[in-house]
């Protein structure tokens, strides 16, 4: 029989017991019926489960019942935990208990369900008089957390940080803005000594950052009479821009550069505005008040008029507009060329430890390098170069990605082992935010939740790099969550994120925080960013849930298991969603998902 299938009997003959032999808990009991589960749906919090159980047992006459005992356990396929027998306090009507639990949570208990059973008559009777289940299953969406693990049938999430190349921003892109000044209603290109240093400085950039993102050149017209009451004007600027541009062979390529044009918009003057310093406080506030209430743009043109001041602030500004703004976006050239990876393969090859090419030309090649085993080759001859943490770190994120690929939990457990021996070689040549961050991961994926933020947290001592701290601190938010500290998780997410993970991981901490308007905004968010991720559906499914939306919810989860077999798991033991598996369309969402 194929795995797969295999696995679809397993779910079948399980769900079967989950849905017809439980439905046992609705019907009447003569000795257990007076029971009351607090919380009434178990639920994990940071590493334990806890409840508090009450109830009576009715005394029927003077004979029954004869011996009463009460036990509780919580049962799975294969697993039990038995929580002993209950105290009963006899009252003239009645047995009265009332029982506090707390045990640490395992992984088996997602999947299981808690029985009370009743005993009654000699003290070595085996079977159960009555048995009743209290809950199914355990609340345990703080584990929906991404950490780096991720089941067989998702996309692989890439761990581990690497030291780029030596420098802090190497690699980073930036966004420089140029401007070009026209003469009243004109659009001729004029080569002034201020235009020439812009297109001199613009020269510079993409020189020294050839890897070009974007270009954008917007024309732009001022509110002046003499530059003309058309639109067409901007956009011819635009172009002898661009025209000025190619002919200079600043870029070579014009299919890189997008041209637009801004006509009867405040846009760029608020933005001057926002820099003049030649008027009071109190005038920029009325200018400001006039430019964002919403009217159109004529309208607002004769109230900015009327404003006491503006006459100084128009000729001040306005002759700025007549222009045409340069907008690129490039980082550094990735590569060390020709001659200089020439050089490196024959010292690849050789025995010396003496380089002609300098630390930086190496990290470059590395970092550049498509394929792994190319890195690892460049990094290995490093560690004989070079005393320098960089080598060893980045070597060891190679072999955590490696474990990344493979579901071999020895040869994970092995990758892992050998990473963590290259970053304690890292940390003896000097302590460093990226290798511990990474030790932290690594510590995450074994599930050492309180090690991992241990490490983590000492790694966000040690650098003030925008972009480590923000991938440090969205780690330790996702363990923030696993560890309960729900309100301290929102906090670790006050970054700009633009991947569906950590957008999901933000939505999560807000939604077990108990802020449900920030959690539907980052829950969407998630979903934008990749719609195949599922996870942004499934937390958009339990906030309809909570908000007692049923209909909604089913549709999220709809959507959330289609694309995501590991979450259809999730749905069926999640007893947030206990209230909907009843509904016809639930099992119908079931037979398309299956088929």
């Amino acid at each position: 029989m194929p795995a797969r299938l295999f696995q679809n009997c397993k779910k079948i003959i399980f769900l079967l017991f989950f849905f017809l032999g439980w439905s046992a808990s609705a019907q009447e009991y003569r000795f257990i019926e007076e029971v009351n589960l607090r919380p009434a749906k178990l639920e994990y919090f940071r590493d334990s489960v806890q409840f508090q159980l009450e109830g009576s047992i009715p005394i029927e006459s003077v004979v029954t019942p004869r011996n009463p005992r009460l036990t509780l356990s919580l049962k799975a396929a294969g697993n039990i935990l038995e929580l002993g027998e209950i105290p009963l306090e006899k009252n003239l009507s009645k047995y009265t208990y009332s029982e506090s639990y707390r045990f640490a949570f395992e992984p088996w208990m997602q999947e299981s369900f808690l029985e009370l059973s009743f005993f009654q008559g000699k003290r070595e009777q085996s079977e159960p008089f009555e048995k009743r289940v209290l809950a199914k299953g355990i609340i345990t969406t703080p584990f929906l957390a991404k950490v780096g693990r991720f089941a067989a049938s998702e996309e692989i999430q890439d761990v581990g940080l690497f030291i780029p190349g030596g420098v802090a921003d190497r690699g980073n892109d930036q966004t420089v803005t140029y401007l070009i000044q026209f003469r009243p209603g004109s659009s001729d290109f004029e080569a002034t000594r201020a235009n020439e240093a812009q297109l001199s400085q613009l020269r510079e950039f993409v020189t020294a950052n050839p890897d070009i993102t974007s270009i954008k050149i917007t024309g732009i017209q001022s509110p002046e009479n003499q530059e003309g009451k058309l639109s067409r004007l901007g956009m011819e600027r635009a172009e002898a821009v661009k025209s000025a541009i190619l002919n200079k062979n600043i870029i070579l390529r014009d299919s890189l550069i997008d041209l637009e044009a801004r006509w009867n918009d405040w846009f760029d003057f608020r933005l001057l505005l926002s820099d003049y310093e030649q008027v009071s406080t109190s005038v920029k506030d009325q200018l400001y008040d006039i430019l964002m209430n919403g009217e159109d743009y004529l309208t607002q043109q004769e109230s900015l008029k009327r404003v006491r001041g503006f006459d100084q602030v128009s000729r001040d500004l306005y002759p700025k507009l007549r222009a045409a703004k340069i907008e690129v976006r490039a980082k550094p050239g990735r590569g060390i060329g020709m001659q200089k990876m020439a050089i490196l393969e024959k010292e690849l090859n050789g025995n010396s430890s003496v380089s002609e090419l300098s630390f930086v030309d190496w990290a470059t090649a590395a970092e550049s390098s498509a394929r792994m085993n190319e890195k690892t080759e460049i990094y290995t001859k490093m560690t004989e170069l070079f005393r320098s943490v960089l080598p060893y770190n980045n070597l060891a994120v190679i072999k955590m990605r490696e474990a990344q690929r493979t579901f071999d939990e020895d040869i994970k457990e092995n990758l892992w082992t050998e990473a963590e021996w290259l970053l304690n070689q890292a940390i003896r040549l000097e302590p460093n935010g990226y290798s511990l961050h990474n030790k932290g991961q690594i510590a995450a994926l074994r599930g050492n939740f309180w090690e991992a933020y241990r490490l983590l947290s000492e790694a966000s001592t040690l650098t003030k790099n925008a972009d480590f701290l923000k991938r440090n601190e969205a780690l330790r938010g996702a363990l923030d969550i696993i560890r309960g500290d729900y309100k301290l998780a929102t906090l670790r997410f006050d970054y700009s994120f633009d991947n569906a993970k950590d957008l999901f991981n933000k939505g999560l901490a807000f939604f077990l925080a108990g802020d449900f308007s920030q959690a539907s905004i980052a829950f969407e968010e998630s979903v934008i960013q990749n719609r195949s991720f599922g996870y942004g559906y499934y937390g958009l499914a339990l906030l309809a849930i909570n908000a007692g939306q049923k209909e909604v919810a089913l549709i999220q989860l709809q959507r959330a298991v289609s694309l995501n077999e590991e979450l259809y798991r999730w749905m069926l033991y999640d007893p947030s969603f206990e209230e909907i598996r009843g509904m016809d369309d639930f099992f119908e969402s079931e037979r398309k998902t299956q088929s």
